[in-house]
């Protein structure tokens, strides 16, 4: 249902909701399907019942991209400069970083989304899925900042890092 039908998939959640408001994988499912329908203010809610819930930390990009969607960049850096970074693993890590480019850019600071994805991660991560969106998000911070053809460098390296297919980057290349 989250590809076609989220009013069936809020009215589902929020029955679970009802039932089970205290499971934290109820709690998260409800805060996917509201994430997913623009809905970012019960979906940072629910967010926010579920970090307690469970002290994960996993779920702090999405936090802080929520606050991006709500139109507000500068209280998603915020959030993200109490986060300590050394306790999250790889993943989460570069999901945070591309947020912090993404609400950077939105500030307009577009110097600024390049130089947060500037980190030894780019090159160092093996090929797959978390490499190939890391580069992706690179190429794209540097094709906002103007730099066209670093964009496409980096661009070329997403693609060939997308080993599973998880981008669009092969087809942005034959556009850039």
């Amino acid at each position: 249902m989250l590809d076609d039908d989220f009013e069936t998939a809020r009215a589902y959640v929020d029955v679970a909701k009802f039932d089970a408001g205290r499971v934290a994988a109820v709690r998260e499912a409800a805060a996917i399907v509201y994430y997913l329908s623009g809905d970012y203010e019960a979906a940072l809610s629910e967010l926010r019942a579920v970090r307690r819930m469970t002290g994960s930390q996993s779920f702090v990009p999405l936090m802080a991209d929520c606050e991006r969607g709500m139109g507000r960049p500068q209280k998603a850096l915020d959030f993200i400069k109490g986060i300590d970074m050394n306790g999250l693993d790889t993943e989460t890590r570069v999901e945070v970083l591309l947020v912090a480019s993404g609400a950077r850019a939105d500030l307009g600071q577009l110097d600024a989304a390049v130089l947060v994805l500037q980190v030894p991660e780019l090159n160092k991560l093996p090929d797959g899925d978390i490499k190939a969106r890391l580069q992706y998000g690179y190429a794209d911070a540097l094709l906002a900042a103007g730099r066209a053809e670093d964009a496409h460098v980096w661009m070329k390296k997403a693609a060939a890092s997308d080993i599973n297919d998880s981008t669009d980057a092969q087809e942005r290349l034959e556009t850039l």
